[in-house]
């Protein structure tokens, strides 16, 4: 299972790994994705890696979808793994995303909250659905680009496309996303990178925050799409 499959290690101890995750590659084997995945990476550089009750997830206490680039953090024991996982469930972990979307986001910050469940039209998506789990997202606009907006994103919990699905409730839906947003000739995947994460570390309690540059791909974009409207 594990792979030498070389990761961007922004943090490590004897209790977390956080990385810096390209997009394209998936967190964790998953049924017909047995490998090439984050999971299959950490095994390679922690051979000594295991969780006594995910043994599919070992250290993954958090997500992002395959196509989102940006910061994670790995839990590299049980203690660790319970320490993390109840910072996540309080809403004590700071995150950040940059995110474009079109249209020109208004106001220039507040909150969307809009319950997401299943797509009962569509098993393979998502969607806002009455009977769906609570989601709450706060956003603050970054800058104006002509048509389109560049926005920090804090998703106060954590359901799965949460950011996509929330962004094009409000009519500015994500720059590259083919399922819930908009295709774009300078993009080949969703423009969402988790540039910033702060947690307190298990192995001292202290509060650590960390930030991830804007990848290549994501940089070019931005001055396509500011340049082209």
């Amino acid at each position: 299972m594990a792979e030498p499959i070389p990761l961007a290690i922004i943090y490590e101890d004897e209790d977390v790994l956080v990385i810096d995750k390209p997009a394209g590659l998936t967190v964790h084997p998953a049924p017909g994705h047995p490998s090439h995945t984050l999971v299959n990476a950490i095994l390679a550089h922690c051979p000594g890696l295991t969780m006594s009750n995910e043994p599919m997830r070992p250290g993954i206490v958090h997500r992002l979808d395959k196509d989102t680039s940006g910061l994670i953090v790995i839990a590299k024991n049980d203690l660790a793994r319970e320490y993390l996982t109840a910072q996540f469930k309080s809403r004590t972990v700071t995150k950040g995303y940059l995110v474009l979307v079109k249209g020109r986001l208004s106001p220039e910050q507040g909150i969307i909250e809009a319950p997401i469940g299943r797509d009962p039209h569509s098993r393979r998506r998502m969607a806002i659905v009455e009977a769906g789990k609570e989601a709450t997202t706060q956003y603050q606009v970054r800058k104006y680009l002509d048509t389109y907006t560049l926005v920090e994103v804090s998703p106060l919990t954590g359901r799965t496309h949460q950011i996509r699905i929330h962004m094009s409730a409000i009519g500015c839906p994500v720059v590259g996303d083919p399922i819930y947003g908009i295709r774009s000739a300078h993009l080949n995947r969703q423009f969402i990178h988790a540039y910033r994460l702060g947690f307190l570390l298990p192995s001292t309690g202290q509060y650590q925050e960390f930030i991830s540059p804007l990848p290549v791909d994501l940089a070019q974009a931005l001055e396509h799409l500011a340049g082209s409207g």
